[in-house]
């Protein structure tokens, strides 16, 4: 009731899904190093004033594609049932 809903396409919630579990989870791993790497190039983008350039976007959205899908591999190893590595696929 109330509430705002909204939809989101599978692609939107990878880079949604990916953009915060980088911000607030820490750990070791490739994961977490890549997360960092994702970290890094917004943190030189920041410190420049300036937007991700058209190269820059698509890598971090890359990076967030590969670290859904490991991520999500990970939590199916670990039997949580709601797990899906698939919402990443092309």
């Amino acid at each position: 009731m109330g509430g705002e809903i909204s939809s989101l396409t599978p692609e939107a919630f990878v880079q949604w899904t990916e953009h915060d579990r980088g911000y607030y989870l820490q750990g070791e791993g490739a994961v977490f190093a890549l997360y960092k790497t994702v970290r890094a190039i917004e943190d030189v983008a920041a410190a420049e004033r300036r937007a991700l350039t058209t190269e820059e976007r698509a890598l971090v959205q890359g990076i967030r594609r590969r670290t859904f899908v490991m991520f999500e591999e990970q939590l199916q190893r670990e039997g949580d049932p709601g797990a899906d590595p698939t919402i990443a696929a092309p």
